[in-house]
């Protein structure tokens, strides 16, 4: 399919291989060996902002959330002219275009690409300015399946590539749902596509309950930073206060349950993230204790507090995210 296409995105791509060449990922054991299948052309490289960075043959990248100017900066010195964000978070539309880059928001979850949003993919990738770069927030999970998707269509990669290249990128397997995309994949027909709109958002409307888990996620992630300095403000952030952060933790949870969406799921659903908000308060209780006088007994208690709302989470992303719906 679009034979042309491919060989413009070859020279499209060329801006680029300069810079591909020069910034080598030298990458661990590890790395290596889960790139020994990955598709031809499916290359990792370092660039200042982005993690997680991979040309994937012509005219595609995939990584991760490109932090702040550096990030933008580095995505323009490979030549990309449009960057699809397959994240809930709200794109930083401004900043790309300061630095000349087109932004596409296609949001979607860890359970799967529906076959809809799959087709808005493949045409983003067909008709919009490339180099592309397509990513989610760690550039692990949601954005190498999509980029995925895009190459299968328009690179011919097979399954069992594209498979590969989800391994190389890192994509954890118990995202069950990110994988059956591409072991379910069928090419769109060119009618299919050319029946499509072309009008692709800079920012799409995302759900209350993807909102919620953004919150979840940024609180978590400076959580682990306190647990890491020792359930202390982190030296490298400051302004992150231990036990504030627990509260705006369990107020999520808490709103979360309340949320339509949630509430039609079900039940249980709605018990887990009650369970979330009673783990998240006593670890709260136990960091204001901490702060006021830390000792063995109570850095213990953390530890196994922390491990406790860490396992909640993963119980119910299992349960609740990482499978696709009937």
């Amino acid at each position: 399919m679009n034979k042309q296409r491919i060989l413009l995105g070859k020279c499209r791509l060329i801006t680029a291989a300069a810079f591909i060449a020069a910034s080598p990922l030298w990458a661990s054991e590890n790395l290596e060996a889960r790139l020994k299948s990955a598709p031809p052309g499916v290359i990792p490289i370092e660039a200042p902002g982005i993690h997680n960075l991979f040309a994937l043959g012509t005219n595609v990248f995939s990584g991760s959330t490109p932090e702040g100017e550096e990030g933008f900066a580095a995505l323009a010195k490979l030549g990309v002219k449009t960057i699809v964000s397959v994240d809930g978070a709200k794109p930083d539309v401004e900043l790309a275009r300061k630095h000349s880059l087109r932004y596409v928001h296609l949001p979607h979850g860890y359970d799967g690409i529906s076959t809809n949003l799959q087709l808005q993919l493949v045409k983003a990738g067909q008709s919009l300015p490339g180099p592309i770069y397509v990513h989610c927030h760690h550039g692990k999970h949601r954005g190498p399946a999509a980029a995925a998707v895009i190459c299968m269509a328009d690179q011919g990669w097979s399954k069992a590539q594209a498979e590969a290249f989800l391994v190389a990128a890192g994509t954890a397997t118990n995202y069950v749902g990110l994988y059956g995309v591409v072991r379910e994949f069928q090419p769109p027909t060119d009618a299919r596509l050319n029946a499509l709109p072309a009008d692709f958002p800079e920012t799409a409307q995302v759900s209350g309950l993807i909102d919620a888990m953004l919150g979840i996620d940024e609180r978590w992630e400076h959580l682990k930073e306190v647990r890491a300095a020792g359930y202390l403000a982190p030296k490298e952030h400051p302004d992150i206060q231990p036990a504030n952060e627990t509260v705006i933790l369990w107020e999520h949870f808490r709103e979360s349950q309340r949320l339509p969406e949630v509430i039609q799921k079900g039940a249980d659903l709605v018990g887990r993230l009650k369970t979330a908000e009673t783990e998240a308060k006593e670890v709260e209780r136990l960091l204001r204790l901490f702060g006021s006088g830390g000792n063995a007994e109570l850095k213990a208690q953390l530890d196994r507090a922390f491990d406790a709302m860490a396992k909640s989470c993963s119980t119910c992303h299992r349960a609740h995210r990482d499978h696709r719906t009937p």
